[in-house]
């Protein structure tokens, strides 16, 4: 079991780690280990109608296998140093995106052609968020959707499936350092290799967590984003969405002078939950196909938090908020804007009342019993702002979804080449805290397989 690479994680990071080492050097024996299924077993089993709420798997097929949590997301990759981590930190911003634009290209080829790029550059509404105390993030946005997502891995996979190892349904319990590489212990067996690529993303924190302290690699505290996800008439930010697609608006607090942003934008697109180590938070997803667009568009509104002595757990502060939630809602909750306001808990007559109909089945409830004051106070004001140049967004039946968090992992040590404290062992993607996106995660795997193939001319 010797392998030239062995890979971990079967996300972004780690695939398009494997597609440019075996495109560039096919001789390489290159192993990828991944936690979850295969793509064609991912199947979560909510349904809607016999299944309602999330039962625990035991393997989350939303958040594992092949390509990672990113797979059922509504595949937008943003080509932008503005957002999405702090990848240009350690190789440069125009590296970064060169490599976010070869990215694009890989799927484009594998799947993704016809589909649209949109820009911020030169909108009209960057001064109309100017204006109102709104600031309008520079991207270049490529939608896919999350079927045209989907049907790009496909291609991605039977393009390495013969050429790479691939062990799905195969936790790594840990890597230890070798005189002549790393090994790697999965479900009772060693794999041994002269370099190892770790990718295991955002659900992967408290493994990466671990590994780290064996290995002794610094970590540092990183943030924790919290927040609700918005769900509105898609005609309400239509003039928004038709343009731009995603905008990625960032508003600076009075009351507090706290950041809140958007995140995630989905135009007609559906309210969907995830699990990220037992808890059940929210998300959303968008379809390329007209035939599977909502009459609704979705959104997170997210506060960031940061923390240093003497508390440092910030994915701990979160979990416990998100845990909340679980328990007064049994999974998520959902409340409509007015009933926030109005010190009311929203109850499914009231639901049924709105004139908007929720695509997610959540619990009705309070989200002021869940979420801090602080980081209410500063969704509420975001949503008042937005209202401005999105007229509608504060209407009373807006529903606001409980709780979304973002888990960012410790940022891990690692050098200008991705490089650990440990020669040959590259830490990359979501799971390294330096990347929080599709594009950047995708980006450092094409940057760390380079690195690769440069050291073994």
């Amino acid at each position: 079991m010797n392998y030239d690479v062995i890979i971990i994680g079967a996300g972004p990071g780690g695939i398009f780690s494997a597609y440019e080492l075996c495109l560039n050097a096919p001789a390489l024996k290159i192993a990828v280990f991944e936690a979850g299924h295969a793509l064609h077993a991912r199947k979560c089993p909510i349904d809607g109608d016999k299944v309602k709420s999330c039962i625990n798997c035991k393997t989350c097929s939303i958040m594992s296998g092949f390509g990672g949590a990113g797979a059922f997301s509504d595949g937008k990759y943003n080509i932008t140093n503005d957002f999405g981590g702090s990848l240009h930190e350690y190789i440069g911003k125009k590296r970064a995106l060169e490599l976010m634009q070869y990215v694009d290209g890989i799927n484009l080829k594998f799947g993704g052609e016809g589909t649209k790029l949109y820009s911020t550059a030169g909108s009209k509404f960057k001064k109309e968020c100017i204006q109102h105390g709104l600031h309008l993030l520079d991207a270049s946005v490529r939608h896919l959707g999350t079927d045209i997502n989907y049907h790009v891995l496909e291609n991605l996979y039977a393009f390495l499936k013969d050429k790479v190892d691939f062990r799905f349904d195969s936790p790594v319990d840990t890597v230890a350092a070798a005189p002549d590489g790393y090994t790697v212990f999965s479900r009772g067996e060693a794999f041994s290799c002269s370099k190892c690529i770790i990718s295991v993303g955002r659900s992967g924190s408290k493994w990466m967590e671990r590994v780290c302290k064996e290995l002794n690699i610094g970590t540092h505290s990183n943030r924790v984003d919290i927040g609700v996800r918005v769900e509105l008439p898609a005609e309400v930010f239509s003039h928004l969405t038709d343009e731009l697609y995603e905008s990625k608006i960032v508003y600076c607090t009075q009351k507090y002078g706290d950041f809140v942003r958007t995140f995630c934008m989905n135009p007609r697109g559906a309210v969907v939950t995830e699990n990220t180590n037992g808890i059940i938070t929210v998300n959303g997803h968008s379809y390329e196909d007209p035939s599977k667009h909502t009459e609704n568009t979705n959104f997170a509104l997210l506060v960031a938090k940061h923390f240093s002595e003497p508390f440092k757990d910030s994915n701990g502060y979160g979990e416990s908020i998100a845990r909340l939630s679980n328990m007064l809602g049994g999974g998520v909750i959902v409340q409509r804007f007015g009933d926030l306001v109005r010190g009311r808990r929203s109850t499914p007559a009231r639901i049924e009342e709105a004139f908007i109909t929720p695509t997610l089945k959540a619990t009705p409830g309070d989200l002021s019993l869940v979420l801090p004051k602080r980081i209410l106070d500063g969704i509420i004001e975001m949503i008042y702002a937005l209202d401005k140049i999105a007229p509608g967004t504060a209407n009373d039946d807006t529903l606001l979804y409980g709780v979304e968090v973002k888990f960012y992992n410790m940022e891990v040590d690692v050098d200008k080449r991705l490089e650990s404290c440990h020669r040959g062992l590259y830490i990359i993607g979501d799971g390294s805290g330096i990347t929080h996106s599709l594009s950047h995660a995708s980006a450092s795997g094409i940057y760390v397989a380079r690195n690769i193939l440069e050291g073994a001319q």
